[in-house]
């Protein structure tokens, strides 16, 4: 191999920093969005924990969705790029950080929805500079390795050392649950800083004579008039609208559908660390598998699997929620009415274990031993000991729904795992082929301006989404059913795809 096919083999220093921003802004894809700050979040709020995270998720998406078009129209200016760039990733970082410094679940909703809108601005800006870092003949591979960096640093490290820290403190440590904000902004900081330094905006326009409002409003309407002309650029970003908009609402609802379906909050994390082991070689041979039978076809693949992952999930929560209900609604009357005159601190404290232990398969067990470990004194408390009467008496009396519960809640973990892995094998490639498809079709200077439509379809797609995951399981109070409707958007993407395939095709290779 010659020194300068070997040279242009390797990532130069500019697209090695473009490829670490998604190293640092991804431990927030998972510990806010997808994993972790969802599950505590839905502790924290209530029953209706998931359909607020649904509506604050719908909220912040919506802003950047209408910002987007006139955000690229203006970063497209010489300088602007960058400065836009910066003080959205500041935002998220610092209102992230605010999360952990509070406890109010409200508080905590509206950090949560500045910080999404400060994440999903940088990318904007960032996947646009995708044009300024590197050629068409490199795209699909340093898009596909910033996602595969992300998925096995960003993701992967400090989101294992999270999980640690609840392991070994206990899930409902508020430290732990803190740490796990607080070293997102952290890492999200210090990774952005090779970005800062070395990445710069070759690309752009000139600022043009007089109002810089009036030019950006100017240009956003010649570029939306540009899409709409070109048929193979407006039908591929209206079926990206459809199928990322499954994508996004799988990744943001997925661990506050769990816990609404009780499925245990540790299981459900290792399961998404499972994702993100499988993602980060997955999204490196996706665009080997692009080049091979076109970007068109394999994003049509993805979305065949993302539509089987859609059945999983609905068909995991339709047969777990009827033993949730009739399992909820026996320990409501047969246990905790029974129990409502407890007032002493430590029979309360001993009661909310109790149920926590009642659905796990070695249950029985667990609550003998806890029984045994306590002092004498504590059994002679007289509270404590009418709550140890009346576990054993409703797990003797009520074993078959508690059983067939149980039984219900293991089918669904291992749905939850397959689901996981599902996920994992084409998550990253149809992100990353969508991303350098789209870059390939529009000009390098204008490359802000076309991202901030590709950018809108994306983010009005994830308003829809959760939304109607929210809508559909208030609606029919079962959960299950807002997974099912997201079936109909994978297909309409997939359709468009097929069926545009003579315009697509002509705008690639152009």
């Amino acid at each position: 191999m010659t020194e300068i096919a070997e040279k242009k083999k390797r990532f130069t220093k500019k697209e090695w920093s473009w490829i670490m921003y998604d190293w640092a802004n991804s431990v927030y894809a998972t510990n806010i969005m997808a994993a972790i700050f969802p599950t505590i979040f839905v502790a924290i709020a209530g029953d209706a924990g998931d359909i607020w995270w649904g509506y604050a998720t719908s909220i912040a998406t919506f802003i950047v969705a209408i910002l987007a078009p006139f955000l690229g129209a203006a970063a497209d200016f010489k300088g602007m790029k960058k400065k836009l760039f910066t003080g959205f990733m500041l935002a998220g970082v610092v209102f992230t950080a605010l999360i952990a410094a509070t406890n109010d679940w409200r508080i905590m909703l509206v950090g949560y929805v500045i910080s999404r809108i400060g994440f999903a601005g940088s990318n904007l800006f960032y996947d646009s500079f995708l044009t300024d870092i590197t050629d068409n003949d490199r795209m699909d591979k340093v898009s596909s390795w910033g996602y595969a960096m992300g998925y096995i640093g960003g993701s992967t490290i400090p989101f294992v050392i999270s999980i640690v820290m609840l392991l070994v403190l206990g899930y409902g440590s508020v430290f732990a649950q803190k740490f796990s904000v607080i070293i997102t902004s952290v890492w999200w900081i210090i990774f952005s800083i090779p970005f800062l330094q070395n990445v710069q905006q070759e690309h752009y326009v000139e600022k043009a004579q007089g109002s810089f409002i009036a030019s950006t409003f100017r240009n956003t309407w010649e570029t939306a008039k540009e899409i709409f002309k070109r048929k193979g650029l407006f039908l591929f970003i209206v079926a990206y609208f459809c199928y990322i908009d499954g994508v996004g609402t799988i990744i943001n609802i997925s661990t506050a559908y769990g816990s609404a379906l009780g499925l245990g909050s540790v299981g459900m994390i290792l399961a998404l660390l499972i994702t993100q082991v499988v993602a980060m070689p997955c999204s490196i041979v996706f665009p080997r598998i692009a080049k091979k039978v076109t970007a068109r076809k394999a994003l049509m693949g993805a979305i065949v699997v993302y539509t089987l992952i859609c059945v999983v999930g609905f068909y995991m929560g339709f047969s777990l929620e009827p033993h949730q209900e009739k399992y909820e609604q026996t320990l409501e009357t047969e246990y905790t009415q029974k129990l409502a005159h407890i007032d002493d601190e430590f029979a309360l404290t001993l009661m909310d274990e109790s149920k926590a232990l009642f659905t796990e398969r070695d249950g029985h067990q667990k609550l003998l031993e806890k029984y045994n470990a306590m002092p004498e004194e504590q059994k002679l408390n007289p509270q404590v000991n009418e709550v140890i009467q009346a576990d054993i008496s409703f797990l003797s009396h009520q074993d078959d729904v508690v059983y067939a519960y149980r039984n219900a809640i293991s089918e669904s973990t291992f749905l939850f795992w397959l689901m996981a892995i599902l996920v994992g094998t084409v998550q990253g490639g149809i992100q990353a082929v969508s991303r350098s498809y789209f870059g390939k079709m529009v000009p390098k200077e204008r490359s802000n301006e076309f991202f901030g439509f590709f950018d809108i379809f994306g983010k009005f797609a994830s308003v829809l989404g959760p939304f109607l995951y929210s809508l559909i399981a208030g609606w029919t109070g079962r959960s299950s059913y807002g997974v099912l409707c997201l079936i109909v958007l994978f297909i309409i993407g997939y359709l468009l795809l097929l069926f545009g395939k003579k315009y697509m095709d002509a705008e690639e290779t152009a």
